[in-house]
C-alpha cells in the first residue's frame, strides 16, 4: 500500500482514507511516533483492555530487580 500526505503549515497531516480504513484507526485514537533511521513509525497506543492477557505465560519469579545490576 502506498499513500501519500502533505505536512501543512499548522505541521498537521491527514492519514489517508486508505490507510484509515486498512489499519481500522478511528478519530480519538493515539499514537506515538517512534524515530527510525531517516523515517517516524506511527503507531497506535494500545488500549488497557488490548493488553491483557497478552503476558499470560509470564513467570513473575523470575524477574531482575534493579538491585541485581552492577
Amino acid at each position: 500500500m502506498s499513500a501519500r500526505a502533505k505536512l501543512s503549515t499548522k505541521f498537521q497531516i491527514s492519514i489517508p482514507k486508505s490507510v484509515r480504513v486498512a489499519q481500522a484507526w478511528q478519530a480519538g485514537q493515539e499514537f506515538v511516533f517512534i524515530p527510525k533511521g531517516a523515517g517516524v513509525l506511527v503507531v497506535p497506543v494500545p488500549e488497557l483492555e488490548d493488553l491483557r492477557g497478552s503476558a499470560r505465560e509470564a513467570d513473575p519469579t523470575k524477574y531482575r530487580d534493579r538491585d541485581d545490576r552492577h
